[in-house]
């Protein structure tokens, strides 16, 4: 028999064991027979495995119940048969089932997650767009008026922590759209040290473990960023009387068996790990830690993102992700990035605010269906000097290239009304007038410009919400064919 079986008396003395039974629960049928079954286990007292059993013998009567058995980390659906002379005791394996369903009940949640953020996301970020935008300005116009600036800063400050939210549950999802390229993990540990020792408490130890001949990998390198610093300040709020964190970096390979347990895919990995010496958790919060909005700190304290948007960014990027931790011996996070192989790109993106604001006087031809965002982008980049022509959908903008309108720059949003979306818009545009450089922006990418969780290959986009200088920037780097 494939299941295990075992037959116990009236005093709950086994008398028969079978083979799959003895390597189910690693005993031997010549050890335990006559011996009560709550000798052989008696950390059994007292549960809802006890109970039933008990139930079962006192009344007869059939019962089946579900039971994990912790020190070899299994599940059994356990079958209970009463008779005069004792029970006889039918268990079936089903952690392989569980593991199916929990992965399954995972996927169903990110989806409905995903359709929830993605509904909302574009227009909640053409919204954000617009109030970042005139919350700069309004900085920029008050001057030395303390009392008007406060109010123009405490509306950046909100506008800024909904686009994070935004961004994080979109990352959670595996709906936001990655630029991986070839990363340097060592260097990007090193580049993150001196904001990780202002981000730690003094009485925080950091130590960075750099593995020797460390392969490069292939990911987005501001989100590996902001994925470390979230666990790290996870790590941090672990430790409030102080500790060590450690990060470290290894080659690794994923083998077949891991992999199907896991759900990922077997190969070679470059390993993160940050490692700290809190208070751990438990199996149920562990069970329970890259769930959405699932936090254990204080109302106010955490917004239970932070480790659900860094499962859905790694995943996303083809890797994998492994929390080990227990209550009072602290917690690791294992972050498992695909590596690059023969790949040689640059590992720098553009970043906002690193130069100094881009002007020009190219012809830009502007798509965006919501007024308030195209007004906003339409007053900058004119402010900026660019001719700009805008319009609300893509067919408007097509009948104006009949009429002879010529351009540099198409910017266009994705997600439009009118019959045709920007990518769409974009191909008509490059047939009509080749060589017309093209910059997407939008607060929801839908399927049109990302396939498998990736830009297609030499898209240019501006994520909203985006600000005057990240805008001037792009659309500069976008004229100049930097990208």
């Amino acid at each position: 028999m494939s299941d295990g079986l075992y037959h116990l008396d009236r005093d709950w003395r086994y008398t028969r064991v079978n083979r799959a039974a003895e390597e189910m629960f690693r005993i031997k049928e010549a050890e335990v027979l006559g011996k009560s079954m709550w000798d052989v286990y008696p950390e059994l007292y007292g549960t809802v495995l006890y109970t039933t059993f008990q139930r079962a013998m006192e009344t007869g009567e059939h019962a089946t119940l579900e039971n994990h058995y912790p020190p070899i980390d299994r599940h059994h659906l356990i079958r209970l048969f009463p008779a005069e002379d004792g029970m006889t005791v039918y268990v079936s394996d089903i952690t392989e089932r569980r593991r199916a369903e929990n992965q399954l009940r995972q996927a169903q949640k990110m989806e409905a997650v995903g359709q929830l953020t993605g509904g909302v996301a574009h227009d909640f970020n053409n919204l954000l767009t617009v109030i970042l935008g005139n919350a700069d300005l309004m900085v920029e116009e008050v001057g030395s008026d303390a009392h008007l600036r406060g109010i123009a800063e405490m509306i950046q400050s909100a506008a800024e922590r909904g686009a994070d939210l935004t961004h994080r549950l979109l990352a959670f999802s595996r709906r936001q759209p990655l630029a991986p390229v070839v990363v340097d993990a060592n260097q990007l540990v090193a580049g993150l040290e001196g904001l990780l020792r202002r981000t730690l408490h003094e009485n925080i130890d950091l130590e960075l473990v750099r593995g020797a001949g460390l392969w490069k990998a292939v990911v987005d390198r501001s989100q590996l960023e902001s994925a470390v610093l979230n666990i790290a300040i996870n790590a941090r709020d672990a430790m409030p009387e102080g500790g060590k964190l450690t990060i470290e970096t290894a080659n690794t390979r994923l083998d077949e068996n891991y992999a199907e347990q896991e759900d990922t895919r077997a190969g070679q990995y470059v390993m993160i790990a940050v490692s700290d010496t809190g208070h751990g958790m438990d199996a149920s919060v562990l069970g329970r830690a890259f769930d959405p909005f699932f936090t254990t700190k204080a109302v106010g304290k955490g917004s239970g993102l932070g480790l659900s948007m860094v499962y859905g960014f790694v995943r996303q990027s083809g890797g994998h992700v492994k929390l080990y931790s227990e209550p009072g011996y602290g917690t690791t996070v294992k972050l498992y990035l695909p590596r690059a192989g023969d790949r040689q790109d640059a590992a720098d993106t553009l970043r906002a605010g690193e130069s100094q604001v881009a002007k020009g006087t190219e012809r830009v031809a502007l798509v965006e269906d919501e007024e308030l965002v195209r007004q906003f982008a339409e007053m900058n980049l004119k402010a900026l000097g660019y001719d700009v022509t805008s319009f609300p959908t893509g067919p408007d903008l097509l009948r104006a290239m009949d009429g002879g309108l010529r351009f540099e720059l198409l910017f266009t949003d994705i997600v439009l009304p009118g019959g045709m979306n920007g990518r769409e818009i974009a191909e008509e545009v490059v047939r009509r007038a080749p060589g017309t450089k093209v910059l997407y922006s939008s607060g929801y990418t839908d399927n049109a410009i990302v396939h498998h969780g990736r830009l297609d290959e030499g898209v240019n986009l501006l994520s909203k919400p985006f600000r005057k200088a990240e805008m001037a920037q792009k659309v500069r780097a976008v004229l100049d064919g930097g990208g």
